[in-house]
């Protein structure tokens, strides 16, 4: 689980939304007690990421194991005959030039603002992309934005007036076979989050195949190295997200070879059969039996 701390993760990372009290620093603080609490009393701890390990204080992090969860890279693969049916009807293709986002919901934590921000001067210079949007309304890290209002309709407003909207395409929340469609199909994926807990979502996008543009934040620089497998890009920096999205989709074929060792990345280190279940298992089973003690008032 991730250790909440009031300073050098997501509390204060964002000064456009948060600049906390001493009040609201200690509160961050008391959300982490019953994790020490159980951490201390606990055998063993298991965190599915090096840098979600280390928000962890010293003293107990000897006592984690860090394994992720797993991605299924058999489902998560590419396929150059895949496509997606959007909203409007419209049908987009492995090949085409599409941009996708996918979050479980658009808000500022998971970097939809920045995202946003960036659009009107992709979609001026590549006239022929789409960009789909996957994600709800909700809010599922940090603060709620004003009663009534939602974090996808305040940052669409901010920008409605200078991106065409007919390429723009919000899908929601979608099915699974439909996410790993899009992944597909996905020319350029944007990534972005606040020092807190990596999406899964990023990974199935590595196994993929697809090119990852991140954000230069701890948890994507655990497994994204710029120019190795991936982009990265500072997360507050509007204009370079939009230089260097556009030259991508401007020239794929360049990038061919990040894409290769983005999957390459997930297949030898996180596939869930070969890698991450067996190292599972062996740490269960590292424990020892445990003795039959019989049931209770037999």
């Amino acid at each position: 689980e991730f250790y909440y701390k009031g300073r050098g993760a997501d509390v204060g990372f964002d000064p456009e939304f948060d600049k906390p009290s001493f009040d609201q620093v200690m509160i961050a603080q008391g959300r982490a007690a019953h994790l020490g609490q159980a951490l201390i009393h606990a055998d063993a701890g298991l965190s599915p990421t090096k840098w979600q390990a280390s928000t962890h204080p010293p003293a107990l992090r000897d006592r984690i194991k860090v394994i992720f969860d797993g991605v299924d890279t058999e489902v998560m693969k590419p396929d150059a005959a895949a496509s997606v049916t959007l909203p409007n009807g419209q049908v987009i293709r492995a090949g085409d030039e599409v941009l996708t986002f996918v979050n479980r919901n658009l808000e500022p934590y998971r970097g939809y603002h920045s995202f946003m921000r960036a659009l009107p001067a992709i979609l001026a210079d590549r006239p022929q992309a789409q960009v789909v949007i996957v994600g709800g309304d909700d809010v599922s890290y940090g603060r709620a934005p004003a009663k009534g209002q939602t974090w996808k309709e305040i940052f669409l407003n901010e920008v409605r007036d200078r991106i065409d909207l007919n390429r723009v395409h919000f899908m929601g929340k979608v099915p699974y076979p439909t996410f790993v469609a899009l992944m597909q199909v996905s020319r350029v994926h944007a990534y972005l989050t606040y020092p807190f807990v990596l999406s899964w979502s990023m990974l199935e996008a590595m196994s993929a195949g697809c090119l990852v543009i991140g954000s230069r934040t701890p948890p994507v620089q655990e497994l994204i190295e710029d120019g190795v497998n991936g982009r990265l890009v500072d997360f507050f920096d509007v204009e370079g997200w939009a230089k260097l999205v556009t030259k991508a989709l401007a020239r794929p074929e360049r990038f061919n070879d990040l894409r290769r060792a983005a999957r390459d990345t997930i297949v030898q280190n996180y596939d869930l059969k070969t890698v991450c279940l067996p190292r599972m298992v062996d740490w269960v089973e590292s424990f020892g039996p445990t003795p039959d003690r019989g049931l209770i008032g037999a």
